[in-house]
């Protein structure tokens, strides 16, 4: 479920996973490779929070590597 703070919208990462359509592992290991800025928000529990544009940022990669068939 999205959480809300000052007004942004953040999603965890296992709702980037779900909605994005890839796994917790290729999501680490894009956010090390740099496909995607290490995000610096993190919930009370530690929890890295993602925005909507980050989102959408993983939704093109993914939507890339799918044309040129690397998925």
């Amino acid at each position: 479920m999205p959480v809300t703070i000052n007004g942004q919208t953040y999603y965890r990462t296992v709702e980037v996973c779900r909605t994005v359509g890839i796994s917790r592992a290729t999501l680490f290991r894009w956010l090390k490779q740099g496909i995607l800025s290490k995000s610096e928000r993190r919930d009370r529990r530690g929890w890295r929070l993602f925005t909507r544009d980050e989102i959408d940022r993983l939704n093109k990669e993914v939507n890339q590597i799918s044309r040129t068939g690397g998925l």
